[in-house]
């Protein structure tokens, strides 16, 4: 690689400056670097008004970033701008030679790093972007006939074959950190009002690198027991780190090596889950039809029957089904949702209310603070069944059996159902089956204080079998 005399450095999805493989390649092959990070208008002008968690939680990560750059020399340029006219117009403000970012996957992005890396080229510069915020990335973990995978299973296998210390070691930014410039003028960082949002409640998952940190300290000593755990949102037994992933707030590289050096069984099951991330992440880079469509495209031929009305009852968790409307709950007041719990009201909301799944991915993607597209839109293409690597179109998740597996106290669905408080636990899964003297006994009426269900799962199953039969059929 060229070395330059100025570079600048774009922050983009890895707010940090430890471990940054494209931060580290920038102060190695450059002079002087500065560091920027643009609110990209593209992304925000189509996000709803009011209040948005991520755009909090990436404000608040960027201050504690820029007052990490202060501490080593250096300095963060915030814009609010189109990231695609910013960044060719402020390296040529800086008289930069070059552009360094960490690559990004999802198709809106490879549009915009194409149009910044021709307007730089025209104006003789380069733009270089490196591997971050994955493992393996692109064509790294191939078949043995060198095809590329679309089953999770053996992409596991070759991941677990290839990977070895050298892929997951960290880089050592701070080693060349007096190269760090501080910029020609300081911009300062845009309030959220400045941005078009609001202020809101305090954020539950604290942000930055430091957030990162507490969390996975935490995470820790759980580990061992992710596997036993992880299932069962009443308990803490995730990480919590998915918002850290997806900001970049923590190297994937240090979880990566912290669940190998770790081994057990809950560390396995962990690293499994961080596989997951890297095989979706391949998936829509060699299939970005995948992002707006069926993966699967002999599935394009259902014609989803489901009701407008049962759409809004879904979102507005009022399905009559508890731990569906306790997920619901969750995911509109705290921005975020246990993975069972996401893998359950998906399944629900496409084979029992027949609605298609792109409307409730849109869904998630307005109201989760941890939205990341491949790992969303993988995630409701396996409930689907439309996906790469899917569950069988045939297994339908059952919203009673799981609620008693999953929640077996109901603690989790009192928690944000509280009109359930007093239910008795043999009718907490299915209250619909309570006799109007317990109703009375718990002071509760279905229909009135809780809805009775909206459909019966037994009928929806054999109509979403039905629908998938005949596109098979197509």
């Amino acid at each position: 690689m060229t070395s330059y005399d100025r570079s600048l450095f774009w922050f983009r999805r890895d707010l940090r400056n430890e471990d940054n493989a494209g931060l580290y390649y920038a102060l190695t092959h450059s002079r002087s670097v500065h560091c920027v990070f643009v609110f990209d208008r593209e992304i925000l002008d189509r996000l709803p008004r009011g209040h948005d968690r991520r755009v909090a939680f990436i404000r608040d990560s960027l201050v504690e970033l820029r007052a990490a750059l202060r501490a080593q020399g250096g300095e963060l340029t915030v814009l609010h701008d189109l990231a695609r006219e910013a960044i060719p117009r402020l390296a040529a403000e800086l008289h930069a030679d070059a552009v360094f970012a960490n690559e990004d996957y999802e198709p809106a992005a490879r549009d915009r790093d194409a149009a910044v890396e021709k307007a730089l080229a025209t104006a003789g510069r380069r733009l270089h972007l490196a591997k971050d915020q994955v493992v393996f990335a692109k064509d790294e973990v191939l078949t043995q006939a060198g095809g590329r995978f679309v089953v999770f299973t053996p992409y596991k296998r070759a991941w677990l074959a290839k990977v070895n210390d050298d892929y997951l070691r960290a880089y050592p930014v701070a080693k060349h950190a007096a190269r760090l410039a501080p910029p020609a003028t300081d911009h300062g960082i845009p309030s959220l009002a400045e941005l078009g949002f609001d202020e809101g409640p305090a954020p539950l998952i604290a942000p930055g690198m430091s957030g990162a940190r507490q969390l996975f300290d935490a995470f820790a000593g759980r580990m061992t027991g992710y596997r036993d755990a992880r299932d069962f949102p009443a308990v803490k037994g995730v990480s919590y780190l998915s918002t850290h992933n997806r900001f970049g707030t923590v190297s994937i590289r240090a979880l990566a090596r912290a669940a190998r050096e770790q081994r057990g069984s809950g560390a396995e099951t962990w690293l499994s889950e961080l596989i997951w991330r890297d095989f979706y992440f391949q998936i829509l880079w060699h299939h970005p039809h995948a992002a707006t469509g069926n993966f699967r495209r002999e599935y394009d031929a259902i014609r989803w029957p489901g009701e407008d009305a049962h759409f809004q009852a879904w979102c507005e968790a009022r399905t009559g089904f508890p731990i569906v409307d306790a997920a619901m709950r969750q995911i509109n007041t705290t921005g975020y949702m246990h993975n069972r719990l996401r893998m359950i009201v998906a399944s629900f909301l496409v084979k029992d209310l027949l609605v298609d799944w792109r409307q409730g991915e849109r869904y998630f993607a307005d109201q989760l603070i941890d939205f990341d597209l491949a790992a969303n839109n993988g995630g409701w293409q396996w409930a689907a069944s439309t996906g790469c690597d899917a569950q069988p179109y045939f297994r339908i998740f059952n919203p009673v059996s799981q609620s008693e597996r999953f929640d077996p106290e109901g603690k989790f669905i009192r928690r944000y159902l509280p009109e359930l408080a007093k239910v008795p636990a043999r009718y907490l899964h299915a209250p619909w089956t309570m006799p109007p003297l317990e109703q009375q006994a718990a002071g509760i009426t279905l229909g009135r204080d809780y809805p009775m269900p909206i459909v019966d799962h037994a009928v929806q199953r054999e109509r979403a079998l039905a629908l998938f039969k005949s596109a098979r059929a197509a």
